[in-house]
């Protein structure tokens, strides 16, 4: 799309109610509509000249606009919502067969089975969803060259956080695992139509080119399920069903520590001491 293109659109306020694209909180919907945030989103991902883009929940087109306006090889755009696939149909008319969208649930969706690699994800993620998102996408390793998603500011906070903080936990684990993960944006509430109760923040995850051999996302998530799940109790409380005291001992973790303690590198250890000796 030309910045002329873009100029004959009509403003998003006007689209939103000319479709009736009223926000829907059941659907997790928070519109960004100031497209000078939207093309700063889409700036941090850097050059897209060669990748296929994918954007979760387009809904009126916010961030689709500006995602037309860089220059993204390619735009899959995915919307579960039926009432925003009129406003897409008009994007597409005007995107010079850049812009693809499909009506579907993402949860639902192999994105990597709609394009071939290099392959990114920028998206306004809906709240009540993102987390799932992030972790269906983080068990694909390197499938993608890059992520930057926007969540909840305090979602932001516990992917970034590092051990001994309060907001250290299995998503922090999970993510840093599989990704170089840093927090780009800060986003007001009063940024978005309607305005959350809270304010929003991007992250941009950069997934690691290689894994530790012989370890699966899918032990990792195990391991810290039983280790977080009870994040008050020493570790051999919170991983008895696994293995206990004995398991501990074997990776050379004290058996008093808290989860929290724990760094990335030591929980890698300990999945992996799990999985060879413990693992039923």
């Amino acid at each position: 799309m030309t910045a002329s293109a873009l100029g004959t659109l009509p403003p998003l306020r006007d689209v939103i109610a000319q479709h009736g694209l009223a926000a829907r909180k059941g659907l997790g919907q928070h519109f960004l509509l100031d497209l000078n945030l939207t093309r700063k989103i889409v700036a941090t991902a850097g050059d897209l000249s060669d990748v296929t883009v994918f954007e979760i929940g387009p809904g009126p087109g916010g961030l689709t606009r500006a995602l037309l306006a860089s220059n993204a090889k390619q735009i899959i755009a995915i919307e579960k919502d039926p009432r925003c696939l009129p406003a897409l149909q008009e994007l597409q008319a005007v995107s010079a067969g850049r812009l693809t969208f499909r009506h579907d649930d993402a949860l639902q969706v192999d994105l990597t089975a709609l394009a071939l690699a290099p392959r990114v994800i920028i998206a306004n993620l809906p709240y009540n969803v993102a987390t799932p998102m992030l972790i269906n996408w983080l068990r694909q390793g390197n499938a993608f060259r890059t992520l930057t998603l926007m969540f909840q500011a305090e979602v932001v906070e516990r992917l970034v956080a590092v051990p001994g903080t309060k907001a250290y936990g299995r998503l922090a684990v999970l993510a840093q695992f599989c990704c170089d993960v840093k927090r780009v944006m800060h986003l007001p509430a009063k940024a978005f139509t309607p305005a959350p109760n809270v304010d929003s923040a991007v992250a941009q995850f950069t997934p690691r080119a290689e894994l530790p051999a012989g370890l699966v996302m899918e032990d990792l998530e195990t391991i810290t399920a039983a280790a977080f799940g009870q994040r008050r109790k020493m570790l051999r409380s919170a991983v008895q069903p696994l293995g206990g005291e004995a398991l501990l001992n074997s990776a050379e973790i004290n058996p008093e520590r808290r989860a929290e303690t724990l760094s990335i590198a030591e929980f890698v250890d300990l999945t992996r001491v799990w999985v060879e000796k413990f693992k039923q």
